[in-house]
């Protein structure tokens, strides 16, 4: 691939806020770069950027870019945009976040993507944590915060780099994979795919690039189908003697935390491996994230000490403070699937009551996937929904949150995330939790109740 960097100084993002966008920010700010940007939203990571010193402007218009020397845009900017259709008529070069990522796995010879439905971010995590503890210096780029790296992203000097690979309109067939990680596949996206045949297809043609390893989710059907005419070395994992690698001895402790031990066929690998976020779910991540590690040559003591460490992602079941007796959660859950299992895990926590404010997103998951929606959030006590987030897409399916409401026997529409914070404020109890979940802006709800603003 030619060097998309060559002859580069000044490179501006245009959805610079995009938590996708925001560990290449922080990498190619590393690497001496001078970084501008443009969003349509004020975030965190808006905030975090400009700690860094980067100019982000509120305001997408075709000014924005003169006097660049490489233009990096995200999927979810319309087409529409000013500032997008600027760029692409200009005489600068103009890529899309995804493409400037393929080339970036290119340059490492050992390349660990993870790919999935749910779990990237987590898993990314785990991993980048695991390789620090065991001296293996990785890059790493990752969907969401990691506190141990003070960011999205980490720029090591080693040939070795691990990174989410998202299957969103066939984003990671892009990438140059040596390992590929699968950790589930579910319907999602149908928008674009519209059936799971067609998805699996495409994890398949994911796979079949990995020059290396494929480890892969033993438990999960649609992965095993999609994986099944590959001739590649695989390695599963999951709960069930069936795969290379299980868990067993699982025992769910105080607050959800976890102990299990690690199994290959009939050899006991690892014992008590204790980890600080509750689900079975996340022991399928850790799991993987094992797997990977040991074949990775990283000695066992590092593994487990690093996973005991690992307190999670950012907004991947993350504790955001107390308020009057109330726990205040937040939770990047924005799939019926997701939604389920971490309520699930949140059920062995020990509170109260439960309490969920979603922020649906996009008009198309909302439609296609609004009795699996209902199904899910129905395994909290109170639901609150706010607008839906359109993102990237027109409303083109008729949908509202009030029709997601009227499918729900404890449900209320709240239009505003201002609103379902009082509302909660004033109904929620001591001994209560309030998860706020989405992939949007969903956690400013939770950080106005426990902070006053976010």
């Amino acid at each position: 691939m030619q060097d998309i960097l060559s002859g580069v100084k000044k490179i501006h993002f245009i959805g610079i806020g995009g938590s996708g966008m925001f560990p290449i920010v922080q990498i190619l700010k590393q690497k001496g770069y001078i970084i501008s940007g443009s969003d349509n939203n004020e975030s965190d990571i808006v905030r975090m950027e400009r700690e860094l010193g980067i100019k982000v402007y509120m305001e997408q218009k075709k000014e924005n870019i003169e006097g660049k020397d490489l233009i990096i845009y995200t999927a979810a900017i319309l087409k529409d945009n000013e500032e997008l259709i600027a760029a692409k008529k200009s005489n600068v070069r103009a890529i899309e976040r995804n493409d400037f990522l393929a080339y970036f796995t290119e340059q490492y010879s050992n390349t660990i993507c993870v790919c999935g439905t749910h779990g990237k971010t987590t898993t990314t995590s785990l991993l980048t944590q695991i390789f620090m503890e065991g001296k293996k210096d990785p890059t790493a780029i990752i969907g969401g915060k990691l506190d141990s790296i003070k960011g999205y992203s980490r720029l090591g000097k080693t040939s070795n780099l691990i990174c989410e690979a998202c299957e969103f309109e066939d984003h990671f067939l892009k990438l140059f994979p040596n390992t590929a990680v699968v950790l589930n596949i579910d319907n999602d996206h149908l928008e674009y795919f519209k059936n799971i045949e067609n998805l699996k297809m495409s994890f398949n043609a994911f796979c079949a690039k990995t020059t290396d390893l494929i480890v892969y989710n033993g438990d999960d059907e649609n992965t095993k189908d999609a994986l099944k005419n590959l001739d590649k070395k695989k390695i599963s994992f999951g709960l069930t003697k069936q795969n290379d690698y299980f868990a067993t001895n699982l025992v769910i402790e105080k607050k959800g935390k976890m102990k299990f031990s690690v199994c290959k066929g009939h050899e006991l690998i690892l014992k008590d491996v204790e980890i600080n976020i509750p689900g079975k779910h996340n022991v399928l991540n850790a799991l993987a994230s094992i797997v990977v590690s040991l074949e990775n040559n990283i000695e066992k003591k590092y593994i487990l000490k690093a996973i005991k460490k690992f307190k999670g992602a950012g907004r991947r079941f993350e504790f955001v403070g107390v308020v009057n007796g109330i726990t205040v959660l937040d939770d990047y859950a924005h799939h019926p699937s997701e939604i389920s299992a971490t309520l699930k895990a949140l059920k062995s926590c020990g509170f109260q009551k439960i309490w969920v404010v979603h922020q649906p997103f996009t008009f198309s998951r909302t439609a296609m996937l609004k009795e699996e929606f209902k199904d899910a959030l129905s395994l909290a006590d109170e639901v609150i929904v706010t607008d839906i987030l359109g993102s990237r897409e027109k409303n083109t399916y008729g949908i509202s949150s009030k029709d997601l409401v009227d499918e729900l026997e404890r449900g209320i529409y709240i239009k505003t995330q201002e609103e379902a914070k009082d509302f909660c404020l004033k109904n929620a109890k001591k001994g209560d939790v309030v998860i706020t979940m989405g992939c949007g802006d969903i956690y400013k709800c939770a950080k106005m109740m426990v902070y006053g603003k976010y």
